[in-house]
């Protein structure tokens, strides 16, 4: 397996640990949780372990300017914009949405790491993604663009590390379980169960998009990222394992599902889920519990992918606490 740069600055290995108080709550299997929302780098999340290696492609690429792009709430953009800031990099951020009034989550973050901030449409978004691409460059900033998620092979790479380092930790769940958007995330945690031969299910609740899109665009991914790996594995989309049953009005639009989730990992185990991504995909893993979809399983683990910066934004305080 090829040796890829990398910059070690995540809080790594993430802890893994037992929700007993849920596990009772839900009178299911036993549920952990892997603790990617303690990987460091302005309060964490998935896309710090994606990151390490993408920074070392700029770096390599002597570039001066991260450029990525995201919903108005992107945790993946905070986390770039704190590693630019670590690193000493410019940082322009292309966010999808109207700029609010009152800055507060992620946004809030944003301007305090220092970031450029330009807005779009969602239909615009790849058309402005590319003119502040081109701008950067006629200006002599030397930009790197991160693509949305940290989704590409570099960033799913992390992954596939990641998988080994919860194995390594012992636990070795029939089911893990996580939100599934952008499809870096599952596409490194499937290639690395098959270089590491982990044989349990590894199920992605989609937060945005319809099953079968998610498993042509995951499929496709892990092919490619197994190939940067120097493995050429195929993946097919019937391999994957998406469930999209729990989109509700729409992403970002938090509702008594959501609502539910965030409570009970509240209140019985003092954990912090997000609205939008670890919210949803808790709620659909509640719900398959309830539906005793893991039935005869003893072990289903929760990758805690991060996001908690967007439960302080002003549009979630419909919380009702």
């Amino acid at each position: 397996m090829l040796d890829l740069p990398r910059k070690r600055f995540a809080h790594l290995p993430t802890p893994v640990e037992f929700m007993e108080r849920l596990s009772d709550e839900l009178g299911g299997p036993k549920l952990w949780i892997k603790r990617d929302d303690q990987t460091g780098l302005a309060l964490g999340g998935n896309k710090t372990r994606k990151l390490e290696f993408l920074l070392a492609e700029a770096q390599a690429q002597e570039a001066g300017t991260l450029i990525t792009a995201g919903a108005v709430q992107s945790n993946h953009c905070r986390q770039t914009a704190a590693a630019a800031a670590r690193f000493g990099f410019d940082c322009i951020l292309v966010l999808t949405g109207e700029p609010p009034q009152t800055f507060t989550g992620n946004i809030l973050l944003d301007k305090l790491l220092g970031a450029e901030l330009v807005w779009t449409s969602r239909e615009q978004r790849e058309k402005t993604l590319a003119q502040v691409f081109s701008e950067c460059e006629q200006m002599g900033r030397h930009p790197y663009l991160i693509p949305y998620g940290g989704s590409n092979p570099i960033g799913a790479i992390a992954y596939t590390f990641a998988l080994k380092e919860l194995l390594d930790q012992g636990l070795i769940p029939e089911w893990i379980v996580f939100a599934s958007s952008s499809g870096g995330t599952q596409a490194g945690l499937v290639v690395g169960s098959r270089l590491y031969g982990y044989e349990g299910g590894i199920l992605g609740i989609s937060v945005d998009e319809p099953a079968e899109v998610l498993r042509i665009r995951i499929a496709d991914l892990a092919c490619k990222t197994s190939e940067l790996l120097g493995e050429e594995i195929i993946f097919l989309p019937e391999e994957i394992t998406v469930n999209a049953e729990y989109l509700g009005d729409g992403y970002g639009i938090i509702g008594a599902p959501e609502i539910e989730a965030i409570k009970l990992f509240a209140q019985t185990e003092g954990l912090l889920l997000d609205p939008v991504y670890t919210g949803r995909a808790a709620a659909g893993m509640i719900d398959l519990i309830r539906q005793d979809f893991f039935d005869d399983v003893a072990n289903v683990l929760f990758w805690h992918t991060g996001g908690t910066p967007a439960l302080f934004a002003d549009i979630y305080n419909h919380l009702g606490v």
